[in-house]
């Protein structure tokens, strides 16, 4: 079996090549342990991504992080 290769932010890509999307279910908390705690500032840990993604007025976790730069 081939070894995995780590791709972006420590996610693995899958059989096709492509990495995986952070999930929309996914916790602002949890997002902070891989961003830092002053990720998304102000808003609960227990917020969904594509709720702040939605306030935000953004469609990807990579055009909010460019965003909020």
């Amino acid at each position: 079996m081939a070894k995995k290769k780590v791709g972006l932010a420590h996610r693995v890509r899958g059989q096709g090549g492509a990495i995986g999307e952070k999930h929309g279910d996914t916790l602002v908390g949890t997002l902070r342990e891989t961003y830092g705690p002053g990720f998304a500032k102000g808003r609960r840990a227990d917020l969904r991504l594509d709720n702040l993604l939605k306030d935000a007025k953004c469609e990807s976790l990579s055009e909010y992080l460019k965003k909020k730069k």
